[in-house]
């Protein structure tokens, strides 16, 4: 990760990497992820009974979406890093819709 890492700019100061700060929350969405899982293999309260039993299970569900939200957004941030560490900066991906085959069409 040659390219994630900061760079003083002259001044004393450390440059802002973004590779880094990327790399930075992928370390606390894995720890959040963690955390999340090990809530949600605690066992329901068995003398909750009724609104309090379907309250606990909603919040279950309610963890369980949101780690699963979480998981799908730290995948995104991974691929983005190792793009960053390929090309040494944010690419702009390539829009192909509706007009690819018109960019090369001979006038």
């Amino acid at each position: 990760m040659a390219n994630a890492r900061s760079t003083s700019n002259g001044s004393g100061k450390v440059a802002y990497s973004t590779a880094t700060a990327a790399q930075n929350l992928i370390e606390a969405m894995e720890q959040a992820i963690r955390n999340m899982t090990e809530e949600i293999k605690k066992p329901v309260d068995p003398e909750l009974t009724g609104s309090g039993r379907k309250a606990e299970l909603a919040a279950l569900k309610e963890t369980a979406l949101a780690c699963k939200d979480l998981i799908i957004e730290r995948q995104k941030l991974s691929e983005l890093v190792e793009s960053l560490n390929d090309n040494g900066g944010i690419s702009d991906e390539a829009d192909y819709r509706g007009g690819f085959a018109e960019k090369f069409v001979k006038k």
